[in-house]
């Protein structure tokens, strides 16, 4: 009845490619609308896409056959579309994270409560089969009690192959901030919510040096901490470290573990859908690859969407607030020497079944 839902994005940047990748074409969507502050790319994209119209931002979240807004811009303008959208009375699906700070992140989750509007927020990553099997095997008990994990993502910087890096390197940048919503939000689904936070920060470089693209050899002031160092107190006992750097050549260290009374688990790279899940349990000599068994198959970016339009609050804007709290939260420990405890809570969602491929690419 009705047709397929309506779905407007907002943003066209790089990652909109990812997006579109996923969800053009699926029978249960359609891309009626696209707007960016670049008129010209805003045509082109709606150009590839049949039935699709160019639209300003304004005009598009104004209209009332958009039942979605998908909001792709930078983080800086999050809050201000979403809460535009939301005051037209339609849904909001946004990149991470929800907004660039925990303070406006919390006006459009009210604001959203308020106009009886849903919130969804990525990553969807989390919705794959590698977060979702190891979810699985915490759930069912395999590893017995969970007592901590480890998060674990390292790089020299984005200067050495992004052509404009300043953003990463000013207030609202850095590695916790850029990284941390695909690890922490993994942390949460395997741990539950965080209640407290402490850590340190650090940075090497007062100024980087970008290395490609047309200002190779000029240099970028660090405004922010560029090694930072967490620790994750969850509600039910369990503790976990994080560490998230733009200061480190390179890692052997697995992205994440969470370790049980009972065994251990490998994740993999939470900024991928899948990839192997490993558990070794008390006696075991060895690691054993888990099948899969929970999650998306296959999934892309954009199945987040899809599992909202489709009725599931499994990456919401709960999650979202809950997440951005934490990494806020965890500035302030390491600026000021401090245990901070957080105001928001949220509940893991419900564990995605084993879905194949073909039946959410058909709706």
């Amino acid at each position: 009845m009705g047709g397929p839902h309506q779905v407007g994005i907002v943003g066209l940047g790089v990652i909109s490619g990812a997006y579109l990748e996923t969800l053009a074409g699926h029978p249960a969507l359609r891309i009626a609308a696209v707007a960016d502050l670049d008129e010209s790319r805003a045509r082109s994209a709606a150009s590839a896409i049949d039935g699709c119209r160019p639209m300003s931002t304004a005009a598009l979240v104004a209209d009332p056959s958009i039942g979605t807004v998908l909001n792709l811009t930078v983080p800086a303008a999050h809050a201000e579309v979403a809460l535009a959208a939301i005051s037209h009375g339609t849904d909001v699906f946004g990149e991470k994270p929800l907004a660039a700070t925990f303070a406006d992140a919390e006006r459009v989750v009210e604001a959203a409560q308020a106009a009886g509007v849903r919130l969804g927020c990525a990553p969807d990553t989390v919705l794959g089969t590698g977060v979702q099997t190891a979810r699985a095997a915490v759930d069912d008990g395999r590893i017995g009690r969970p007592v901590g994990a480890t998060a674990t993502w390292v790089s020299p910087g984005h200067e050495h192959w992004h052509p404009a890096p300043d953003f990463y390197y000013r207030e609202g940048g850095g590695p916790l901030l850029d990284m941390g919503p695909y690890y922490l939000t993994s942390l949460v689904q395997l741990l539950g919510p965080v209640v407290a936070v402490s850590g340190a920060a650090s940075r090497a470089h007062a100024e980087r040096t970008i290395a490609t693209g047309p200002r190779a050899g000029d240099t970028v002031p660090v405004d922010v901490d560029t090694h930072v160092v967490g620790v994750l107190e969850h509600a039910d006992g369990a503790i976990s470290s994080v560490t998230m750097s733009f200061d480190a050549v390179a890692s052997s260290a697995r992205p994440l573990e969470v370790y049980g009374t009972n065994g251990a688990l490998v994740v993999p790279d939470p900024n991928t859908h899948g990839g192997e899940v490993s558990m070794r349990r008390t006696g075991d000599e060895t690691w054993t690859v888990l099948p899969p068994s929970a999650g998306y198959v296959d999934a892309g970016r954009g199945i987040g969407l899809l599992d909202f339009v489709a009725g599931h609050d499994r990456a919401s804007g709960a999650m979202g607030l809950h997440v951005l709290e934490v990494m806020e939260a965890l500035h302030r420990a390491a600026a000021h020497g401090t245990r901070e405890v957080l105001s928001t809570t949220v509940e893991p969602p419900a564990r995605v079944p084993l879905t194949a491929l073909r039946d959410w690419r058909e709706g």
